[in-house]
C-alpha cells in the first residue's frame, strides 16, 4: 500500500508555520497534528519556560510518532506542526517517516527576525493566553538553538522566503 506523505516545517518563533501547516493540511487532505494543541490539550497550563516546553514536549513526543506512523502507514498525508528547528528535532522527525519508509518534504519558512517578532505582538494581542510565553525575551531565547536545515542533512526541503 502507498504511504501517506509526512510535511513537517523548520522556521523561526513567529516565522509562519502553524499558518501554513493549516493551509498545507487543508490542501493536502491531510492530517494535521499540532504539538501546540497536544501539548495545550494534555498538560493544560503547565508550559511557562523554555525548560518545561522541552519537558513536556519530550513527554508527548513518542505517542506522536506512533500515531503518525500509523496514520501515513494508511495511506493518509500527515502534515505535523512541530518544530524541525534543531538537528535533534530534525532527526527524531526522520525517524518519523524513515522507520516506515514514507515519503516527506520539509518546508523552510526562512523570515528576518523583525517579521518574527512583529508576527509575535500579533499573536501575543490576539491570543491572550500566550502572552506569557510570546514574548522578545522568549523568541531571543529559543533562536539562540534555531539552526536552518541544510542540503547535506538529505530532506527534501522546499524553502518559503521573504524575499520571494
Amino acid at each position: 500500500m502507498k504511504k501517506g506523505v509526512l510535511t513537517f516545517f523548520c522556521g523561526k518563533m513567529g516565522a509562519g508555520k502553524t499558518t501554513k501547516s493549516l493551509e498545507v493540511s487543508q490542501e493536502r487532505n491531510a492530517v494535521l497534528l499540532s504539538e501546540d494543541e497536544w501539548l495545550a490539550s494534555v498538560y493544560p497550563d503547565s508550559i511557562k519556560t523554555l525548560e518545561d516546553y522541552v519537558k513536556y514536549a519530550g513527554r508527548l513526543k513518542p505517542q506522536m510518532k506512533k500515531l503518525a506512523q500509523s496514520i501515513l502507514a494508511s495511506g493518509t498525508n500527515v502534515v505535523m506542526d512541530f518544530p524541525a528547528n534543531t538537528i535533534p528535532q530534525r532527526k527524531w522527525l526522520r525517524s518519523v517517516f524513515s522507520e516506515i519508509q514514507a515519503p516527506h518534504e520539509l518546508i523552510y519558512i526562512d523570515q528576518p527576525n523583525d517579521t518574527c517578532l512583529e508576527q509575535i505582538a500579533k499573536r501575543r494581542a490576539e491570543q491572550p493566553q500566550r502572552a506569557a510565553t510570546d514574548t522578545e525575551e522568549m523568541f531571543e531565547q529559543v533562536t539562540k538553538y534555531f539552526v536552518a536545515p541544510t542540503p547535506d542533512e538529505g530532506f527534501n526541503i522546499t524553502v518559503i522566503s521573504a524575499n520571494g
